[in-house]
């Protein structure tokens, strides 16, 4: 069998006395739609903070492509893209600015940005609003603008948090859409949800997580 884009061994992370992940495991295969599915308060962001190197871990190991995310971050965040639950964009840009801002953080040449920004902005339904200013943008758009931006150096493997999290349904379709394409095109994605139905739609591997332990996969 290939090796797991996403491997994950014990990991655990308590804050105070409360145990939020306690002792996960977990493999997500190269090419998957993997949902983490559970109840508000289940442990779900904590955990995929853990797995992007946003959050250190009390223990455990998490290697993405082969990289530990902890013992080697720089090469491992530079094969992933995430899409936090709070995603923060600055609001005095327009789409297209925030887009190729974000592929000049990723090391990409200015002219190369440029052009992937106006193709990603296309595939999310945004070219008509490229230009205005992220501050006038709704829930929806914002949320699809920040998966351009986590999308801009073509990552193989993506982390969302609650991707749909108040969007509206015509943006929401957007997005699964392209994450259903993503994955055709050999990437992982790997997102969070309380929403049963999203996961239904869209995923083929799912695991249930709940109290900070995974309760059922596959």
């Amino acid at each position: 069998m290939d090796e797991p884009a996403i491997e994950v061994r014990g990991l655990r992370k308590s804050f105070e006395k409360k145990e939020a992940v306690a002792g996960i495991d977990l493999d997500i295969a190269a090419g998957s739609l993997a949902g983490l599915v559970g109840p508000n308060g289940a442990g779900k962001t904590t955990t995929l903070s853990m797995m992007t190197g946003l959050l250190r871990p009390d223990a455990g190991r998490i290697v993405i492509k082969g990289l530990d995310v902890w013992a080697d971050p720089v090469a491992a965040k530079a094969v992933i893209g995430v899409v936090p639950a709070e995603a923060r964009l600055f609001e005095r840009l327009s789409g297209e600015e925030v887009l190729e801002y974000a592929g000049r953080l990723r090391g990409l040449p200015a002219a190369e940005a440029r052009s992937r920004a106006a193709q990603l902005l296309e595939m999310l339904d945004l070219a008509a609003d490229a230009k205005r200013l992220v501050a006038d943008y709704s829930t929806g758009m914002r949320k699809k603008a920040a998966l351009g931006c986590a999308l801009i150096h073509n990552p193989s493997v993506l982390f969302l948090d609650e991707p749909l999290e108040g969007v509206d349904p015509i943006s929401a379709d957007v997005i699964r859409r392209l994450l259903t394409r993503l994955v055709g095109s050999g990437a992982t994605v790997l997102f969070s949800s309380h929403v049963m139905e999203l996961v239904e739609q869209v995923c083929d591997h799912v695991s249930v997580i709940d109290k900070g332990r995974i309760l059922a996969t596959g």
